[in-house]
């Protein structure tokens, strides 16, 4: 059985909270930047229960000041045939661990 791309809740939301961390923004500064009525929206992205709409992801990619790529995880695979490129997206995914735990 083959599965499509699909987006990773858990890891989206995990990346969402540390952009929103890195850059000192609070639920409530997310709330009022995306004109929300509640705070429950933000919350309910943060706890895998909802994902923002594109609209949302869009302009959250705008205060955030990355990629909408950079912002969504999937479970697409990534294949590097080049093997120092192999070796430097290990390196990069390493990295990358550490900071988020």
């Amino acid at each position: 059985m083959i599965l499509y791309p699909t987006i990773d809740k858990h890891e989206t939301a995990k990346r969402l909270k540390k952009l929103m961390d890195d850059n000192g923004y609070s639920v409530k500064d997310i709330k009022e930047y995306l004109n929300l009525t509640c705070v429950q929206s933000v919350y309910h992205w943060l706890e895998e229960k909802s994902m923002p709409s594109v609209d949302n992801l869009y302009a959250l990619s705008v205060l955030f000041n990355v990629t909408l790529d950079d912002m969504i995880c999937g479970n697409r695979p990534v294949v590097i045939d080049d093997p120092k490129a192999k070796r430097l997206y290990r390196y990069f995914i390493e990295i990358n661990n550490l900071k988020v735990a």
